[in-house]
């Protein structure tokens, strides 16, 4: 279990000037920008600070427009596209992949074609097949699509990581995984450390915020319980700050950071 931030998160000029800060306030990872990664010379940069940081890429997010289930060919085309090259850019940069979440409202994208299929039945069939092909690129470049199940108010599609889990299990491929986030956990699931727990197959990262969604540390989530259940279960990936800040970041994410590792012990 190693920490993480996403790179918006950190305060500096450049890259590389993040990562130091960063190292400095005791993570071992950082979560990259996919837009930032797609935009012109924004790969170069990141493959250059990191060569020469003890800070690791942990995983992307962002920088395609989560239409992997849009029933417009064309969008959802150029969003496989988009995941294809943010896994290059995982490998590139020895993060796990990309992070994806499949739907970001709760209108179904396709049509209730009941008796047949209803359209959460549907939206799963075509996410699955849309993720076999994208899982093949990544397992060929070394890297997976990590899927993001949001909160029942967020998303009508994975609203637990059990069903993420499920999708990626039926995916079978080492180029789809699956990702806790513990905000959401704390709103979708009883008992967070079971959880965890039954998905330990499938589970490569996590992203971290409080119940307030601000910084671990300022609110009413149990992190002790369910970082035990990562220990048991052994797992080795980034835990990354996806959070709003209480305060300056140089103030905030140190704070956070040493809260945290005592929660760890």
């Amino acid at each position: 279990m190693k920490l993480a931030c996403q790179e918006g998160k950190a305060p500096g000029a450049t890259f590389a000037e993040k990562l130091k800060n960063l190292e400095k306030y005791g993570f071992e990872g950082v979560e990259l920008n996919g837009a930032m990664l797609l935009a012109p010379g924004g790969l170069d940069e990141r493959v250059l600070a990191l060569k020469d940081s003890p800070v690791k890429a942990s995983s992307i997010c962002g920088g395609h427009g989560c239409q992997m289930v849009h029933p417009d060919r064309a969008l959802r085309q150029d969003c496989m596209d988009k995941i294809k090259k943010l896994l290059d850019a995982a490998a590139a940069t020895g993060a796990a992949g990309p992070i994806s979440v499949p739907i970001f409202n709760r209108d179904p994208r396709v049509p209730d074609l009941s008796p047949y299929m209803n359209s959460h039945q549907l939206e799963m069939e075509l996410l699955v097949a849309v993720l076999g092909e994208l899982a093949e690129h990544g397992a060929q470049v070394g890297a997976a699509v990590i899927l993001e199940p949001l909160n029942r108010y967020e998303s009508n599609s994975l609203k637990d990581i059990e069903a993420g889990a499920e999708i990626c299990r039926r995916v079978n491929s080492p180029g789809c995984k699956v990702m806790a986030d513990f905000f959401h956990m704390h709103i979708e699931q009883r008992d967070m450390a079971k959880s965890l727990t039954s998905v330990k197959d499938v589970l490569v990262h996590c992203h971290l915020a409080d119940s307030t969604r601000l910084e671990p540390g300022t609110g009413l989530t149990d992190f002790a319980a369910p970082f035990k259940a990562l220990k048991r279960a052994k797992f080795k990936g980034y835990m990354a700050f996806e959070c709003g800040l209480s305060d300056a970041p140089e103030k905030a994410l140190p704070k956070s950071v040493r809260y945290l590792k005592k929660c760890m012990a």
